[in-house]
């Protein structure tokens, strides 16, 4: 029995405060708040339920994460993760080929230009059409997320090895 493709979101955060003691610190701006949750709002209408969610340990990550789940209307716990915060896209693929083989989907919140580069990598060229081009035409600001279908387990994940189903960007 064939076992229906996994699901990756790969999301950058939501707009943030200009500054804050440290980067890390940094919190959402308002605009972020709701543009977070009006991507939760979008996932739900997508069908989207993750199982599993990364997040970076920075403040406007985990921000953007609580409104992205309020909006979706998920109960999931995150595993905030430094690691997350300082990777860049080779050990970003290295954290994501660590999740568990039962999970059926998975979210992803971090930073540019690791967000932007994993979207770019995973792309295997063959998704939705319209998704493609706002993706190459709008790049991957603030609460961009891309959505892809995986076939590979998550332990192969590299490129080439998603097919991009959706792209969203908050209108903030």
């Amino acid at each position: 029995m064939d076992r229906a493709p996994r699901r990756l979101v790969v999301m950058r955060h939501a707009k943030a405060e200009a500054t804050a003691a440290t980067d890390h610190d940094r919190a959402l701006a308002a605009r972020g708040r709701a543009d977070a949750a009006a991507a939760g709002r979008w996932l739900d209408a997508q069908g989207i339920r993750p199982d599993a969610a990364l997040v970076s340990d920075a403040r406007r990550t985990v921000q953007t994460w609580e409104e992205l789940a309020l909006g979706a209307g998920w109960d999931l716990e995150a595993d905030f993760s430094a690691a997350l915060y300082a990777a860049g896209g080779d050990s970003a693929f290295d954290l994501l080929r660590d999740t568990e083989a039962s999970v059926g989907c998975l979210v992803v919140v971090g930073h540019n230009p690791t967000m932007a580069y994993l979207a770019e990598l995973i792309d295997d060229g063959d998704g939705d059409a319209d998704a493609t081009t706002g993706l190459v035409t709008r790049g991957f600001p603030t609460a961009a997320l891309a959505v892809f279908a995986v076939s590979a387990p998550w332990s192969d994940l590299g490129p080439g090895a998603g097919r991009l189903e959706a792209f969203h960007v908050g209108d903030g």
